[in-house]
């Protein structure tokens, strides 16, 4: 009976470790660089593929993360991890060209107001932005992630059509971006809205080129993840000890905890090459930094003290 309900699953899930950037991004205070640094090479000696390690955004825009070009001189490259950061202009992407980054993300919105209010402009005109920005990436021979918000719901309109995320995809693959990251924004997707969305999308484009991040507001993270495994995704974005939200998305507390997913995978019999005990070491750390301890249900449970 439990092949048959998990059937078709893949076998070999990619974490998208964004802690360091998504999650960081939204600290009440700033981190210090040398914490952010030793906490980026805790994460990346777990066995993480990609590790998104910080955004090189206007330092005014997010002060948390105005250290970008710091932080990457100072980490420790793992082989075979790729140092991510999200780029919104030609502007960042010169400073992230500098400062020797893997691969870039660019940002936009399934719905018109989220993308207004975060980053005053329309959705066409986002992506416009993006097109030299990626045509720079592509030049020096860097990987672009496109990230798509609100695809699930919007903090402004409510409900967020199937086919206005699959406009802003087709687009963004246009443009050249390798891979789409499908966000829970604010936390409200049940496991019904992975299957309609992605079922859509999987008719204009290969299910490899699709990621989905999720945040646990209400507490379905998991159960989206599932859904999004039936229906053959593998890759998913999660942040150690779930760090994160939104700060444009009022209640959008944080994003799927790393180790709740990483236990849950593994449960299933599905490899992601982390090891698990090595991120709970790095939120452990990173807890001690903040003074406060990580959301993740997996943490709690495994430092627990009987």
């Amino acid at each position: 009976m439990l092949q048959t309900v998990f059937a078709g699953m893949p076998r070999r899930v990619t974490v998208v470790e964004v802690g360091p950037r998504d999650g960081l991004q939204n600290e009440k205070g700033v981190v210090p660089t040398a914490d952010k640094i030793a906490f980026i090479d805790k994460l990346s000696a777990s066995g993480f593929s990609v590790v998104e390690a910080t955004s090189f955004v206007s330092p005014k825009a997010i002060p948390q993360l105005a250290d970008a070009s710091d932080v990457m001189a100072g980490i420790v490259r793992q082989p075979g991890v790729r140092y991510a950061a999200l780029v919104p202009n030609v502007k960042g992407m010169e400073r992230a060209l500098a400062a020797g980054v893997d691969e870039v993300a660019v940002f936009t919105g399934a719905s018109e107001s989220f993308v207004q209010h975060n980053i005053n402009t329309s959705i066409a005109g986002s992506i416009e932005s993006f097109r030299p920005v990626v045509e720079m990436a592509r030049a020096a021979g860097l990987r672009v992630r496109g990230y798509v918000s609100t695809v699930f719901g919007c903090p402004y309109e409510g409900a967020v059509a199937p086919a206005a995320v699959l406009r802003v995809a087709d687009q963004l693959l246009a443009l050249g971006v390798a891979e789409l990251s499908l966000g829970d924004t604010i936390g409200v997707a049940t496991p019904n809205q992975v299957v309609e969305i992605v079922g859509l999308l999987a008719t204009h484009m290969p299910l490899d080129r699709l990621a989905l991040h999720f945040h646990d507001t209400r507490g379905t993270a998991l159960a989206n993840v599932l859904a999004g495994l039936q229906l053959g995704i593998s890759i998913f974005d999660s942040s150690a000890g779930g760090l994160g939200g939104c700060p444009y998305a009022p209640g959008a507390s944080g994003n799927l905890a790393t180790e709740d997913l990483l236990y849950m995978l593994r449960g299933l019999g599905i490899e992601t090459g982390v090891n698990l005990d090595a991120v709970v070491a790095a939120s452990t750390f990173l807890a001690g930094v903040r003074g406060q301890p990580p959301a993740s249900r997996y943490y709690a449970a495994a430092t627990a003290v009987c």
